[in-house]
Order: structure tokens, then C-alpha cells, then sequence
């Protein structure tokens, strides 16, 4: 009955989900589940990154700093207490905590102004913090980092850690696509997509666009502090480049390649952003000319924005509508032509 009631598209992103939980039994190599894991978890990072830019259009240049945040909070916390599940779940609660009291303080600060203001108090703030990181020797391990121990699993599920993890991010993923679309798709969302068209009028029709823009920003930042949790269990390891502005112009790429403000869109811009990264980058030993692999992704990226101006997903959902546009008003035209006919 439940499914029924599905809507057709949910039914295919629930399939999708289900192909990769088995995807680990066609190819259970080390190399490719931790590229899965890494497509999962910044997967995460983009899609909090379009609910500020795409539905909200408030452009952000310090995203990477809740990411960080979430990295060295949940590291910190696993590190200096007992490997377990309760310190885990801990480091997540601060992680998710501080992300999402550091949005909610640049929001009331900024967001009153014009969305460039919170752009570059995000980049300041991202600043700060891999400043810290840096000096904070004896906490961090500075530019050097640290490795931690991560929770062990019980009985046999020791022995197939990684695929838990693989399972874990994945799940992760699911539910927080499932979570923002239903934001997205609420009144809530609506608010947001007008206040990106047009803030003046949704706020001549009597909404005060400061509480949603505040509300939508401590949302992004505490996903986006998620998304650095599941990036530090999964390597175990975490240092100041989590606070790196390339970190941020990744969630963006990887938007824009995908369609920004579709949330589907960030999900596959992640997959090609790192497939891209690790074959392009293995060209190198192939031939000398691939050693500036660099130049090859730039030149993706553009082939990308020529043909996709919208991004894929968006580019997409475009022509279906025009094409669903072009055929109603054929339907229209044929029954007002019979009408006369008769």
C-alpha cells in the first residue's frame, strides 16, 4: 500500500540506493569503495551547499569551514576518549552542535545585509579556523594532523569494516537526500525559492525572509558538519587541509556541474567531480602530457557548462518541461480545432 502511493520518482531513487548497496559484491576492491565512500560523504557536503545556493541563492565561500568542524570535532573527541560508539556519538552531537551554532552567529550577523556580506564573513571565518587548526599543535597536530582510532565493530562485522562504512555513508546519504527534499518541497522550501527570485516581493506578502534565511543556513551548516564526520571516520585520519577553500570550490563544481537546486544534481556532480579526480590524476603515468591533469578537468568542467548551462540534472528537467509545455498547448490546439470542426 505504502509503495503505491510512492511517487514514481521516489520509487527510482530508492532503486538507485538499493543498486549501490549491492554494488560492493560486482567490485569489492579497497580502492573503489573508498572512492564510493568519498562520492557519499561529499555527496553530503554539495547538497547542503545547494540548499544556500540553489534554493536560497546566498553564496557562501567558507562552506568548507563546518566540514573541517565537523572533521576535527568528531577526531578530537574519538582521540581523546576510548574508541566506542558513545564517543562517536558524541563527537557527531558536537560536531552537528558547532556547525550549526557557527551558521546561526554568520547568519544573524550578515544575512540582514546583501548575500555577499555572509560570503566573505564565511571565508574569514573558514580563515580563522584553519588558522587555529594550524597553531593548535598539541589539539590538532597542525599542518601534520593525527590518526585515530575508530569504533571496532562487532563479531564478524570486524573483518568487513570497510563495507560497513561503505553501508554507513550510503545510508547517510539516503536519508539526508530523503530530509532535504522534503525541505525543499515544503512551504518552507517555497519561501526559500522565492526569497531567491525575489526577495522584496516575498517580503511585500508579509514574510520576514531574516528567520528563513538564518533557519536555512544553520540547516546547511549542520549537514555540511555531518558530512566532515563521515570524512574523518572514513580515513581516519584529519588535518588542516578540511579547512582548505578548494574544499568549498568542490561543493561548488560539483553544484553546478550537477544543477544547481536539485539536490540530484550535487549527488552526481559529486560522482563525476571524483571520478574525474582519481582517473585523470592515474593519466599521469601513462604519459607526460597527462601531468598537468589539471588543464583536462578545467576543460571538463567548461565542455560541462557549454552543454549543460544548468547543470545536468537541471539542463534535464528543462527540456522535459518544455517538451511537457510544447505538448499541452498541441493537446489544447487539437481539441479547440475539433471544437470547430464540429
Amino acid at each position: 500500500m505504502m509503495l503505491k502511493r510512492m511517487k514514481l520518482s521516489t520509487k527510482v531513487y530508492l532503486l538507485i540506493g538499493l543498486a549501490l548497496a549491492f554494488l560492493p559484491f560486482i567490485n569489492d576492491s579497497r580502492w573503489f569503495m573508498f572512492l564510493m565512500i568519498q562520492i557519499f560523504v561529499f555527496a553530503i557536503f554539495a547538497m547542503s551547499y545547494d540548499l544556500l545556493l540553489g534554493y536560497t541563492g546566498i553564496v557562501s565561500f567558507g562552506h568548507a569551514m563546518f566540514f573541517g568542524v565537523g572533521a576535527y570535532s568528531a577526531a578530537i573527541v574519538m582521540d581523546r576518549m576510548e574508541a566506542s560508539f558513545v564517543s562517536f556519538l558524541l563527537g557527531t552531537l558536537v560536531a552537528v552542535l558547532i556547525g550549526g551554532f557557527i551558521s546561526f552567529l554568520a547568519g544573524m550577523l550578515t544575512l540582514k545585509l546583501k548575500s555577499h556580506y555572509y560570503a566573505m564573513l564565511t571565508l574569514a571565518l573558514a580563515g580563522m579556523f584553519l588558522y587555529i587548526a594550524e597553531r593548535w599543535r598539541s589539539v590538532t597536530g597542525g599542518n601534520d594532523g593525527f590518526t585515530f582510532r575508530i569504533p571496532e565493530l562487532p563479531g564478524f562485522l570486524e573483518e568487513h569494516r570497510n563495507f560497513v562504512i561503505y553501508l554507513f555513508c550510503l545510508l547517510a546519504m539516503i536519508l539526508l537526500f530523503f530530509g532535504m527534499k522534503r525541505i525543499t518541497e515544503s512551504p518552507l522550501g517555497r519561501v526559500l525559492v522565492g526569497i531567491r527570485e525575489n526577495d522584496q516581493r516575498v517580503e511585500s506578502l508579509g514574510y520576514r525572509i531574516m528567520p528563513y534565511k538564518v533557519l536555512i543556513s544553520v540547516i546547511s551548516g549542520m549537514v555540511a558538519s555531518l558530512s566532515g564526520v563521515l570524512y574523518a571516520i572514513s580515513i581516519r585520519f584529519v588535518d588542516t587541509s578540511v579547512f582548505d577553500i578548494q574544499v568549498t570550490l568542490d561543493a561548488l563544481m560539483m553544484t553546478i556541474i550537477g544543477g544547481v537546486g536539485t539536490l540530484t544534481g550535487p549527488i552526481i556532480g559529486s560522482a563525476i567531480i571524483n571520478f574525474s579526480h582519481h582517473y585523470l590524476s592515474d593519466l599521469a603515468n601513462i604519459h607526460w602530457i597527462f601531468q598537468r591533469w589539471m588543464i583536462l578537468f578545467g576543460a571538463i568542467f567548461i565542455l560541462a557548462v557549454i552543454f549543460f548551462p544548468n547543470g545536468i540534472v537541471g539542463t534535464i528537467q528543462n527540456k522535459l518541461a518544455k517538451r511537457k509545455t510544447k505538448k499541452k498547448q498541441y493537446d489544447t490546439t487539437e481539441k479547440s480545432l475539433r471544437k470547430e470542426g464540429a
